[in-house]
């Protein structure tokens, strides 16, 4: 989890949004005008250098707000882009007597609404006006469909073989009514109420079709909240996310992408993700030493370095021994057995959010991590690293998985067409 988690945080750049009209003849940047707001300066490394009182007047959106990611593409926006502030996810199951044809209508409307919405549009009706003084704040929406699905439109032949059910793992313990579904959406966003104004829309255009099954919400540190952009910390205070792949490297869509040429023909381009609901036991956690945390991870706290020598980015060396003979990064750290040369080149791409669920009677919080990585096949992927995690993974005494699915996830809708057309119509 910690070694590779985490997508090195992106600091926002200030992209033109387009403002087209929703049903009513008003956009929703359009309101922009008549709301006072704030303006942030923002620092070339991302940093917040002041804010200042603003007029009621027209005024620009921060670059938080103006931040735009694009609905149709190649792959579906929320995978490859960096770590938001806000998530939600959400499971639907297909209501009885929903099938094929049911889907589709609703994949239809939920393709509308996700585009209109992030392009900072009204939803197409029966807006709630939530986010009516918001910018896009680079929301993204992503659709997946479940092992369940297929069964339930007939189409058992079109289910990837990848979509098998994970297998057992020694240390879940899985709450099967917070597990799977027919249907997974991922809703993230830079502003909070942008990103419910959402979820509250895909929901709504659900309908009778489809009932949710399970809903989590998660958040991350606000791009422009460190000085610098850096690598994003988890809540148990470590840098997560250091070796995480990069779209520059040669290999990533291999790794992470189904080919174009792959099969079935209708995931070309698109992704497998595994959700897991990791709560972290931070009581006992926090009652470590800083020393035995950083044995734990592998890692120092302050700066992400490994325990071997150098900085966050310098390569670890599993070889080195203290005077005693004793290994510098012992043999059961989470970052020694979560890297990909210890398995076989196994890589994700994590992109998860963190939660917080509350606190309980007894004063434990329920909070850890909405883990979700993206591979090409989770056989090579997710089941092998997390095989090896359960056989000895110091890691696993302080946390706990409490929720689990795997959902494959299609490639881009290009202009025109909506997410799982080539399959709901092919």
């Amino acid at each position: 989890m910690a070694d590779q988690s985490i997508q090195e945080a992106r600091t926002p750049g200030v992209p033109t949004t387009r403002s087209s009209s929703d049903a009513s003849g008003i956009s929703r940047r359009a309101l922009l005008g008549t709301a006072g707001a704030t303006g942030l300066a923002l620092g070339a490394a991302g940093g917040a250098v002041g804010y200042a009182a603003a007029p009621a007047s027209a005024t620009p959106l921060t670059s938080v707000g103006s931040g735009r990611a694009m609905f149709h593409g190649k792959h579906q926006p929320g995978i490859t882009e960096g770590l938001q502030a806000r998530g939600h996810l959400v499971a639907f199951d297909l209501a009885p007597g929903a099938g094929r044809r049911e889907a589709a209508a609703l994949l239809r409307r939920w393709s509308a609404t996700a585009e209109r919405l992030m392009a900072g549009e009204a939803a197409g009706h029966d807006d709630t006006g939530v986010a009516q003084d918001a910018g896009p704040s680079s929301l993204t929406v992503t659709f997946g469909f479940g092992y369940g699905f297929f069964g339930r439109t007939g189409l058992e032949k079109q289910r990837p073989a990848a979509l098998d059910p994970l297998p057992d793992f020694s240390s879940d313990r899985l709450d099967k009514a917070r597990s799977d579904g027919d249907l997974w959406v991922q809703i993230g966003a830079d502003d909070a109420l942008v990103a419910f104004h959402a979820l509250r829309a895909l929901q709504k255009d659900a309908g009778s079709a489809a009932r949710v099954r399970w809903q989590m919400n998660g958040f991350n540190r606000t791009p422009g909240a460190t000085a610098r952009p850096m690598t994003a910390r988890n809540l148990m205070g470590q840098l997560d996310g250091t070796r995480n792949p990069k779209p520059a490297d040669a290999d990533f869509d291999q790794r992470i992408f189904v080919p174009a040429a792959g099969e079935p023909a209708w995931m070309a381009n698109g992704s497998y993700a595994v959700v897991r609901r990791i709560r972290m036991l931070l009581d006992d956690w926090e009652q470590l030493s800083l020393t035995a945390q950083e044995q734990v991870i592998g890692r120092r706290k302050a700066d992400g370095a490994p325990l071997s020598g150098g900085d966050e980015t310098t390569e670890m060396d599993l070889d080195k021994a203290d005077a005693k003979g004793d290994y510098v990064v012992p043999l059961n750290a989470h970052a020694r057995i979560t890297r990909p040369d210890r398995n076989g080149g196994a890589a994700m791409l994590r992109r998860p959010f963190s939660y917080h669920d509350g606190i309980g009677a007894d004063g434990t919080p329920d909070a850890g991590l909405l883990f979700i990585c993206w591979q090409a096949d989770p056989l090579r992927g997710f089941v092998p690293v997390q095989r090896k995690l359960d056989r000895g993974d110091a890691l696993s005494a302080y946390i706990r998985h409490e929720a689990s699915g795997l959902f494959a996830v299609p490639g881009g809708a290009a202009k025109g067409e909506y997410v799982g057309q080539r399959l709901l119509e092919g």
